[in-house]
């Protein structure tokens, strides 16, 4: 099964052809999809495309958006995230190349994301951007308080980070950053991620792969991507199907496995 653990359908991009690019994924083998919530201001719409039964999704802010709503709680969270739907916490984390939200606010609402994913036992889902040293420290420090799963979903970082959070059992997920010329830095990174852990996602509309690079983005794009962590890793593409659908529901564990 081919398993797409991130995407934005709920993005305005979609507006005109939702329902088309949905089918287009289907027809393309796509099983599963996972629509990520960007902030908690948008869960609504971000929960409406889980009616599909194909469809789960998350609940979580940004850390772009992180100063909409700073007192965010892990009760919020943790309440929202009662619905059965709901299959992990995020996207949350820092960001500290855009800095569109205070740094000292985005941690704050990143601790309360922990939280409430050590509470319910959904997987966290990070993004981390230029933030390798403070992100290590704080998932470190709130792992000490009490363990959670996490996802370090389109890592890009540095390979420090991804060994101090693999030691934390971490799992990676892949993009099609990995498939761009220049990325040389990402796909020795994706080399040493832990093999039972890396999972593939297209963050559509973002980041299309090669040789859809310039376009929007979409879920029938993840055979690309699949494609090119096979090449990395030296698997075959059977190899490369099993062994992330495999790592999928060992993290989303929400998700009955068909």
């Amino acid at each position: 099964m081919l398993i797409d653990s991130h995407v934005n359908l709920h993005a305005h991009q979609f507006d005109e052809d939702r329902d088309e690019v949905i089918a287009r994924a289907r027809a393309a083998g796509i099983g599963l999809m996972v629509n990520i919530s960007d902030k908690v201001s948008h869960f609504e719409a971000v929960r409406a495309l889980a009616d599909h039964p194909d469809i789960w999704c998350t609940v979580g802010t940004h850390p772009h958006e992180a100063k909409e709503n700073p007192d965010l709680s892990a009760a919020d969270l943790i309440a929202l995230a009662a619905d059965p739907r709901v299959v992990g916490i995020g996207e949350t984390g820092l960001d500290f190349h855009y800095d569109l939200s205070p740094r000292d606010i985005q941690a704050k609402v990143f601790r309360a994301h922990v939280a409430a994913a050590r509470e319910t036992g959904l997987p966290l889902v990070v993004h981390t951007r230029q933030a390798d040293e403070v992100m290590g420290d704080i998932l470190e420090e709130e792992y000490a308080r009490g363990p959670f799963k996490m996802l370090m979903h389109c890592y890009t970082s540095g390979a420090e980070l991804a060994a101090r959070a693999a030691a934390l059992g971490s799992w990676f997920s892949v993009s099609g950053i990995a498939t761009f010329k220049a990325a040389e830095d990402v796909r020795a990174v994706v080399r040493d991620m832990p093999a039972d852990r890396i999972i593939v996602e297209t963050d559509c509309p973002y980041l299309a792969p090669v040789p859809h690079r310039g376009r929007r983005n979409e879920p029938a794009y993840l055979p690309a991507v699949l494609a090119k962590l096979a090449e990395i890793r030296s698997w075959s593409g059977e190899e490369a199907e099993q062994k992330t659908e495999d790592a999928f529901f060992a993290l989303f564990d929400r998700i009955p496995r068909p």
